[in-house]
């Protein structure tokens, strides 16, 4: 019987995520700064559950989570659904983003012509 350990299930999903990273259209904004994520007109997906450390296994933030892994959201609504403090949230998106967990889609890519 193959066992395989959750860890060793993160390193197999995390080369895949990578892969995905590095094709043309990964979909993933490529060096996402903070004052970037800031803006309200992004859009976050999860693309795969990240290893949070102790502090950030909170409720708030499962709950964010799942709620990212099965439909997009957008700043507005992190802001208006978390009681997080901006800074805090900002931080965690960056390390999402940095993770590759968390993919950003700006939808002025999709604007057509004025």
């Amino acid at each position: 019987m193959l066992t395989l350990t959750l860890d060793a299930l993160r390193r197999l999903l995390a080369l895949g995520r990578r892969d995905a990273q590095d094709a043309p259209d990964g979909g993933v904004a490529p060096s996402v700064s903070g004052h970037k994520l800031r803006r309200g007109n992004l859009i976050f997906r999860l693309r795969a559950w990240p290893q949070l450390e102790e502090s950030g296994r909170t409720a708030e933030i499962y709950r964010m989570l799942s709620v990212m892994s099965s439909q997009p959201v957008n700043r507005d609504w992190l802001e208006s659904r978390c009681r997080m403090a901006p800074q805090q949230l900002d931080a965690l998106l960056q390390k999402l983003v940095a993770e590759g967990a968390l993919e950003v889609i700006d939808p002025g890519r999709f604007a057509g012509p004025a």
